[in-house]
């Protein structure tokens, strides 16, 4: 990356980066590489969360990718990950990471998660840790989700919202039903 100081930068892929992505992303990195680390382990959040291996799996706001590596050495050589981010910041950073951590078995996409341009269906798992109080429109966020998990597709959250709150915000859709809930990590099921 060009680092000026100019309020917009280019990526490697000749992709503009403005000044508040950079900055906004580079909070909340240095949140996730240092405090983050210390008090959750990813492997157990995605454990909870359903992953399992051979899955193709949705990480919602992949940020610095704290949780993509993880979620690609458990999804294994036969699963797929798909870390979206809406900030090129974080897009950029985290293929990065991939590239450096010889994993064949992630993508990053650049795109906002209430349209993530994926094909129906094409996901089994899809999880949204720590992100969904950043959507304008959850119901928006709820639907896509919906429509690019599989039948009985999985859908976790960890939410900084009440439990009572993003139980009633998920069951008001009526696209998916409450399973279970573990330390934090809510995982609902894809109604058919």
């Amino acid at each position: 990356m060009d680092q000026t100081s100019v309020d917009i930068c280019v990526n490697t892929d000749g992709q503009e980066i403005s000044r508040y992505d950079r900055l906004h992303f580079a909070t909340i990195r240095i949140v996730h590489e240092t405090l983050y680390g210390v008090f959750v382990n990813p492997y157990r959040l995605l454990t909870q969360a359903g992953l399992r291996r051979g899955q193709r799996v949705l990480e919602v706001g992949c940020g610095p990718g704290f949780f993509t590596i993880p979620a690609a050495k458990i999804a294994g050589e036969t699963g797929r990950v798909i870390a979206l981010d809406i900030n090129p910041a974080a897009v950029e950073y985290v293929s990065r990471k991939i590239a450096g951590s010889g994993l064949a078995n992630v993508e990053t996409r650049l795109a906002d998660a209430t349209e993530t341009r994926l094909v129906d269906e094409s996901v089994d798992l899809a999880f949204l840790f720590g992100v969904m109080h950043s959507f304008k429109d959850v119901n928006k966020l709820l639907r896509e989700m919906n429509r690019v998990l599989t039948p009985n597709g999985i859908l976790s959250i960890q939410s900084r919202l009440p439990e009572k709150e993003l139980l009633e915000t998920v069951g008001a859709t009526q696209l998916f039903k409450f399973r279970e809930a573990t330390k934090g990590v809510y995982v609902f099921e894809k109604k058919l």
